[in-house]
């Protein structure tokens, strides 16, 4: 019994030493970080209707198609889009490079519109079938190209006939951005926008607003904040070292005044950790600022949960029980009020979740998550491995166990 374990401890130790060794590279690297962890853009949009216009929960799903269809076009990790309230939409963009930009494409209403030197309308955006940003081959200039539906040709090809040697203004949400002049009808559905792209990325971005289609209401940006890749890692440095700073000085305290169980509460606190981390890539969570201190609390309640199950087992050794019996017994003691604790707190995250927004999702998921492991390392792990050192003749003494 004292070699099985022996072995079984020896075992344990060495499978989580390699989990923590394989598991570095992609937590570091797979892990999805929040703009206020690694910089970013936070915009709130709200939908204003002109006079006689009407926002409907339609509207607002349209809204969010677009700016969604925009999003992509940043090539964002992890996006977040959601809706809140009736009028408005939240979008945290992490990682971002031009956090600006990507702010001020994300009001436009992008209503493109081909408009006659007597202003009459065209064609529009809505006709439009493929956009493309180019380079022009003669002149090296950055352009977009439009393709219209076969509606969109038609109507273009008539009005090209009709303005030949005359100006079709070209209108991006009522300002005009160009004016060419009609030399021969255009008969093919194809035409171009040039001039006042003064990089490819400009005329890139363009094309992608003009993809997304126009919104139906005009957004008005009424919240943002931007965070600077800088200051995002330093916010996770500070994160990370204040994390270890605490979990350090929390083991030192476990070994100090538990003995022998504090050696497996830090093992079981090493477990815990691996299986949060596991959890947040197998769901590809966002971990964020509030995220952390999620982790930090429900670390917190691990340590609870073991803190009661020690204490129970010294009060049931002290009241003359072997060592065995004595940790089985105040293992059922113990976990009644550890579920009870976990369950209600749990009850909380939930409600955080369901009514929350942004951040404070992130906060639920971490304790949530948090939670589960809590519960698996301190019932079934920990249980597992203190009987298994137990079992060792060299580790049953009771002093060893506080008692």
């Amino acid at each position: 019994m004292v070699k099985a374990g022996g072995f079984k401890v020896t075992i344990i130790v060495a499978l989580i030493l390699a989990a923590v060794y394989f598991s570095l590279g992609p937590i570091q690297t797979q892990t999805n970080l929040g703009l206020d962890l690694q910089g970013g853009a936070h915009v709130v949009l709200e939908a204003k209707p002109e006079e006689g216009q009407e926002v409907t929960p339609e509207t607002m799903e349209a809204i969010t198609a677009i700016i969604r269809e925009r999003v992509d076009s940043f090539g964002v990790s992890e996006p977040l889009i959601q809706r809140e309230g009736d009028r408005r939409v939240i979008v945290e963009l992490a990682g971002i490079d031009n956090p600006e930009d990507a702010i001020a494409m994300l009001g436009k209403t992008a209503r493109l519109e081909f408009r006659g030197p007597n202003g009459d309308v065209i064609v529009t955006g809505a006709d439009l079938k493929e956009v493309t940003p180019q380079k022009d081959g003669r002149t090296n200039e950055n352009v977009i190209a439009l393709s219209f539906t076969p509606e969109g040709a038609e109507a273009f090809g008539t009005a090209t006939m009709q303005y030949t040697g005359q100006k079709i203004n070209i209108y991006l949400d009522g300002e005009l951005i160009q004016d060419p002049v009609v030399n021969t009808p255009i008969l093919n559905g194809e035409a171009q926008i040039s001039g006042g792209f003064a990089t490819f990325e400009d005329a890139a971005r363009m094309a992608a607003l003009l993809r997304s289609g126009s919104l139906p209401v005009d957004l008005e940006i009424i919240a943002h904040q931007t965070v600077g890749p800088t200051l995002g890692q330093d916010s996770l440095t500070k994160s990370i070292k204040a994390t270890a700073i605490g979990v350090c000085i929390l083991f030192i305290f476990l070994i100090a005044y538990y003995r022998l169980p504090g050696v497996v509460a830090v093992i079981s606190m090493v477990v815990y950790g691996l299986l949060l981390m596991w959890g947040l890539n197998l769901l590809h969570a966002t971990l964020t600022l509030p995220g952390i201190a999620g982790f930090v609390l429900s670390a917190g309640m691990a340590v609870d949960a073991n803190i009661i199950i020690y204490e129970r087992i010294k009060e049931e050794l002290r009241a003359g029980k072997s060592l065995f019996a004595g940790i089985e017994s105040g293992f059922k003691r113990a976990v009644i009020t550890i579920i009870d604790a976990n369950v209600t707190t749990l009850i909380a995250a939930l409600v955080l979740f369901q009514f929350g927004t942004g951040s404070v999702k992130g906060f639920a998921v971490t304790l949530s998550l948090g939670l589960f492991a809590s519960m698996f390392t301190a019932i079934v792990f920990t249980k597992y491995l203190l009987l298994a050192m137990a079992s060792i003749n060299g580790l049953r003494n009771k002093k060893f166990y506080g008692a």
